[in-house]
């Protein structure tokens, strides 16, 4: 798996200071996961983001902080009159809360273009996406983006994909069942919390979530879990627990997921067994939790 490709959205990121002011950032689950692979992938590889952008200097900024990352940016589509979206990090006791503004998000658009979708799919060997990434586009591109992800499967791609359960951006409770349900049907990997699907899905236990994905399709699922135990089931290496280290400190628990995602996929790009990969993912968490902000420097080194 040399060739990534993450979609979704990139926002602003107003990430609050000790001091009581705001850092401005760039940040989204599935750009966050991008950041990650981009530090954590072996030489070689490439990871590159897919969504729409506006033509307005902040998005440019985004852009060109990007490819400081190393984040490739050349399928990103740009959308005159609009402009990127924006969130404020609220925080208590390490734990997060957001406020949002993206009425404008050319984001919303990223699926909008078939095309321009389908070129940007052609060729990687993994391409990753999110519940939020499905919940942000209307309903028609909803369709369209799961066409197109279903036929890079069919042409080799791993499809993998984080249920990341937003309620207020979906029209209904109901809606969002159902379309991460859809979503699934086209995933190889399936990356969800317990805390958001347990609560969703009615699962009594992780090991009911791993059942409900794997009788969808998906060969791999690995249930995050907090400072849980985590469990995770693939055809290869069937049932695997794993209980991960607390973190040194709890400050800021913005991308403990995205991070984890990163962590895994690129051990399972470097040829690491899931369990190896599962240990790399939750110590990248701990230690991107210990600090303020979605995006920490310090936690690839």
């Amino acid at each position: 798996m040399k060739n990534i490709l993450s979609i979704g959205e990139c926002m602003v990121e107003m990430a609050p200071r000790a001091d009581g002011a705001y850092t401005r950032g760039f940040a989204g689950d599935t750009f966050n996961a991008a950041w990650y692979l981009a530090k954590l992938l072996p030489e070689g590889a490439t990871v590159d983001y897919f969504t729409a952008v506006g033509t307005d200097a902040v998005s440019g900024e985004m852009l060109d902080f990007m490819e400081r990352s190393g984040v490739g940016t050349g399928c990103i589509r740009r959308i005159e009159e609009r402009t990127v979206g924006l969130y404020m990090i609220a925080l208590k006791d390490g734990e997060r809360s957001f406020s949002y503004w993206r009425g404008q998000s050319a984001a919303k658009r990223l699926a909008a273009d078939r095309e321009a979708l389908e070129a940007a799919v052609r060729g990687r060997d993994l391409i990753l996406f999110s519940g939020i990434t499905m919940a942000i586009v209307d309903e028609a591109d909803r369709g369209t983006l799961l066409d197109v992800l279903a036929e890079a499967r069919k042409a080799g791609a791993v499809i993998a994909f984080d249920p990341n359960m937003r309620l207020r951006l979906w029209p209904s409770r109901e809606v969002m069942a159902e379309t991460i349900m859809k979503a699934a049907e086209v995933s190889d990997m399936v990356l969800p919390s317990f805390d958001e699907d347990g609560a969703i899905f009615g699962d009594d236990n992780p090991e009911a979530t791993i059942a409900r994905y794997r009788a969808r399709g998906a060969e791999t699922v690995v249930v995050k879990n907090g400072v849980d135990m985590i469990h995770a089931r693939s055809g290869a290496e069937g049932a695997i627990t794993f209980q991960p280290k607390p973190a040194r400190e709890v400050v800021d628990t913005t991308a403990a997921g995205d991070s984890f995602n990163a962590g895994l996929i690129a051990a399972l790009a470097r040829g690491e067994s899931l369990s190896d990969a599962i240990s790399r993912a939750a110590a990248l968490s701990a230690r991107v939790i210990a600090a303020r902000g979605a995006l920490v420097a310090d936690a690839t080194a």
